[in-house]
């Protein structure tokens, strides 16, 4: 053996990576815990060694068959779904401990670093309770029974849960522990919010229908339940979107927007904050979680704004602001498009394209917001040498051919939505293949299998209990009675309606994931909009409570991003979700005024097309003129907005002019010419006169 001497500068070198891997897996460690403490979908269990490998290609194999069954099987519902959700059950008690796990074991930091670092551990690793694997059996059994047996189950209808069933007993406590086992599944992975509202409305079910007709609209009915609108929809297309954002993610591409932001707006006025927004609009319409995308993007961003200048609350509320945008965002929109379009029957190409004035409107108020702070407290932005140029990213945009593809693929409507997001996921390991920075293996293609499936789970317990809601609503008729209290409480006010309708929105919504909030919204305060009493247009309801559904996120007092994105600020949360709240007031205001003026989504578009003999071509550019200026007027107006609740322009704005601003962006917001005119007079004056002051 030789001896090694090592140099004073060999040894600096060495303590300085030690130094630099420690406070990695520290920062690492962090951010799990956040995430562990914030999305429910984070607290799974910690599987190392051979099980880790049997839990991860379980999952994997999961999404091939998912995958293989939306674009190839030709199984009726009934088996298709059943063996889906007794799928979902096995895959999700086997991630998700009884209990929240209060530490991260980081992986391979044993093998890294041999310096102790203490970790507070509730969980074992490699273990199971022997009552998780009886519940998790005891609720996919039914499932599959149901899948095996469809047939005959299908031919009983009501007489399956009929007393004079032989097989009633045998029937019904099957039912019973299927409905059972996915509740507790969800309190596990999804939270204890949605559960209330399944719960109650399960309790006035029994307490008014026959016992056995709830148990058979809620588990083997065909069209109502557990296998409803919802988990169909999450079965045929979210799942496979759900692994294309999995392979999206391990393409690079989230990297390549935070570069592509940074080079856009780094160096103005409080660059960083405005590489939030527009990195969470980008890394966001493709995530299906608001907190997700808040710890995912906002560990670069909100230590980026808190340097620059920005307080910690006023960081941590514009990343979750702005990352729980992104699933207003089109065209994926949190995978809730798919469910739009089944829902509104319309195609999905149109909810994309009626998605996007509101969302430009919504992360343009933020922008602004992000703006004027900076500007009122005089900060600047990132030196430009340290900043990515954009000619440089020109070669990495080949990373969004996949996204691109799929968007022309769908909007064409030539192939399904499944097919063309298959096309997209193998275009998405062809060009990971190019990415020589983030160079896809077959080990991140095994990953992004294993996380789709994995992110399935959640998904789909939340849609199944929206199928519970739905089927409840159903079952009890409460549809109409709740149409007819809201009626009678509103007086046949629309306004009054929309506002009952809101609370209502954020009261659900609070902690549910995007898809499962948007189930239930469609099922329980849509059609009370569209009832004719009130008379919101179709796709303006479905819409209005997406948007206050979504909004929940950040909305005291459950306002689980913005807590998220505190933790990472060392901010005080409720501060953070109150300035979240006032940085999204687009989502607040814009939902009102599409409600009443449908063109903002570009419905009923009819401009001065009642002249004489106005020929096809004349109808469009009028058409294209008036959703130009709608657009142009809209930004205008939440310019006037956001600058009144900044309180800051050219200089500080007194508390008159901030109303007058405020009453001017909001008049420019409703859509017509004289609102738009007395809009522009109010707003124009005050910056006039704030410009004229400052100089």
């Amino acid at each position: 053996m030789s001896d090694t001497n090592f140099s004073p500068q060999h040894l600096e070198e060495l303590d300085t990576h030690v130094d630099a891997l420690i406070e990695s897996t520290a920062q690492q460690n962090e951010l799990e815990r956040v995430m562990k403490k914030y999305d429910k979908e984070s607290n799974t269990r910690v599987w190392t060694g051979s099980p880790a490998v049997f839990i991860k290609s379980l999952s994997a194999l999961f999404s091939l068959y998912c995958i293989y069954v939306t674009l190839f099987s030709t199984a009726m519902p009934e088996i298709r779904l059943n063996i889906f959700l007794g799928l979902i059950l096995i895959l999700g008690y086997l991630h998700y401990p009884i209990k929240k796990s209060h530490g991260y074991v980081s992986p391979g930091l044993s093998d890294s670093i041999s310096i102790p670092i203490t970790f507070d551990m509730k969980a074992r690793a490699n273990s199971i309770p022997f009552y998780d694997i009886l519940i998790m059996l005891a609720g996919a059994i039914p499932f599959f029974y149901f899948a095996w047996n469809a047939e005959s189950i299908i031919k009983l209808a009501l007489r399956v849960t009929s007393p004079r069933n032989p097989n009633y007993h045998l029937m019904i406590t099957m039912a019973v522990l299927a409905i059972l086992s996915t509740m507790e599944l969800c309190r596990r992975c999804v939270g204890i919010p949605i559960l209330c509202v399944v719960g109650a409305l399960m309790v006035y079910a029994f307490s008014t229908v026959r016992f056995g007709k709830v148990i058979y609209d809620l588990f083997y009915s065909t069209g109502d339940g557990l296998r409803s609108t919802p988990i169909e929809v999450c079965a045929k297309y979210i799942v496979v979107f759900i692994i294309f954002g999995a392979f999206l993610e391990r393409t690079g591409i989230s990297t390549f927007f935070i570069n592509l932001a940074n080079a856009i707006a780094g160096a103005s006025a409080g660059g960083p904050a405005k590489v939030a927004v527009i990195s969470s609009a980008l890394c966001g319409m493709v995530s299906g979680s608001s907190v997700g995308n808040t710890v995912t993007t906002g560990s670069v961003t909100i230590p980026m704004m808190k340097k620059t200048g920005y307080k910690p609350e006023f960081a941590g509320a514009v990343e979750a602001a702005a990352s729980t945008g992104g699933q207003i965002m089109p065209p994926i929109m949190g995978a809730a498009a798919f469910l739009m379009a089944e829902y509104m029957g319309i195609p999905y190409s149109q909810v994309a394209l009626k998605a996007i004035l509101p969302a430009v409107l919504y992360f343009a108020g933020i922008y602004i917001a992000v703006h004027l702070e900076a500007k009122k407290l005089g900060l600047k932005g990132i030196p430009k040498e340290e900043l990515p140029r954009i000619i440089k990213l020109l070669p990495k945009v080949y990373l969004l051919l996949p996204l691109i593809i799929l968007v022309v693929m769908v909007s064409m409507n030539i192939y399904t939505m499944q097919f063309s997001a298959a096309i997209a996921i193998g275009l998405a390991i062809v060009v990971g293949f190019f990415n020589s920075d983030e160079r896809i293996t077959f080990k991140k293609i095994l990953d992004a299998l294993e996380a789709g499936g994995r992110g399935t789970i959640t998904v789909a317990v939340a849609c199944a209990m929206a199928g519970l809601v739905a089927g409840c609503i159903t079952s009890t008729g409460l549809a109409s009675e709740l149409i007819t209290m809201v009626v009678n409480v509103s007086g046949g006010h629309a306004f009054i309606a929309l506002v009952l309708t809101m609370i209502c929105c954020v009261i659900l919504g609070m902690g549910v994931p995007t898809t499962a909030n948007y189930c239930i919204m469609a099922a329980t305060c849509a059609p009370i909009l569209m009832a004719p009493a009130i008379g919101i247009e179709k796709v303006c309801a479905h819409f209005f409570v997406f948007y206050f559904g979504i909004v929940a996120d950040i909305t005291p007092p459950v306002a689980l991003a913005a807590y998220a994105g505190s933790a990472i600020a060392k901010a005080t949360p409720m501060k953070t979700a109150f300035n979240a709240t006032k940085l999204a007031i687009g989502a607040f205001i814009v939902p009102y005024i599409f409600a009443f003026t449908p063109a903002m989504l570009f419905e009923n578009v009819s401009p001065l097309i009642e002249i004489a003999n106005a020929g096809p071509l004349l109808t469009n550019i009028l058409i294209g003129l008036e959703i130009v200026l709608i657009c142009a007027t809209a930004l205008l107006g939440i310019f006037g907005v956001a600058a009144a609740l900044n309180g800051f322009l050219f200089k500080p704005i007194n508390p008159l002019l901030r109303i007058v601003i405020c009453a001017g962006g909001l008049s420019m917001l409703v859509p017509g010419l004289i609102s738009d005119l007395i809009g522009l007079v109010l707003v124009g004056f005050v910056f006039a006169f704030q410009y004229t002051r400052s100089k």
